[in-house]
């Protein structure tokens, strides 16, 4: 058993984990945050990306032992309560979530994106992205809701009609 510190969505925890235990069952199994998904577990689908330090991380990668002393932001970090942070509600009103499976790792992928440069270009966007598989969308609605997004976020508002 190996002790680890780690502050998950800006709260501080201490967790004994299994030398073997992947940040992705912590998070799951052990905290109960279930908004990372485990698709491929290998790295390849992105439905677990989440933020370690700022960065995207595919969260089935990641033992947690390398976690300890990080920062971490999940899905469930974005909101202020009720309201859904600009990336979260410019998904919905572009219309860019249809299964879900993959969105909670889009959006912080977007986070990424957008953290370092709120107006960037859609072929940024994509590249930003490409670690993060859809099989419902096509990408392009992400991608437009990522620039909507981004257009909030200049604006300092949460309002869609900016």
């Amino acid at each position: 058993m190996k002790d680890i510190n780690l502050k998950i969505n800006g709260k501080s925890y201490r967790l004994s984990t299994n030398e073997d235990m992947r940040l992705i069952d912590v998070l799951r199994d052990e905290l109960g945050l279930l908004g990372s998904k485990e698709g491929c577990g290998e790295g390849e689908c992105g439905a677990c990306t989440i933020l370690m330090e700022g960065r995207t991380v595919n969260a089935c990668m990641v033992m947690a032992f390398q976690t300890d002393e990080k920062e971490i932001i999940t899905i469930e970090g974005l909101s202020n309560g009720e309201q859904l942070h600009p990336i979260q509600q410019a998904f919905i009103e572009i219309g860019a979530v249809q299964c879900g499976f993959c969105t909670p790792g889009m959006i912080l992928s977007a986070k990424a994106i957008l953290d370092k440069d709120t107006n960037p270009t859609r072929e940024m966007i994509r590249q930003g992205i490409s670690g993060n598989l859809c099989r419902c969308t096509g990408y392009a609605k992400i991608v437009d809701a990522i620039e909507l997004a981004g257009k909030l976020l200049r604006n300092g508002g949460n309002n869609c009609e900016a």
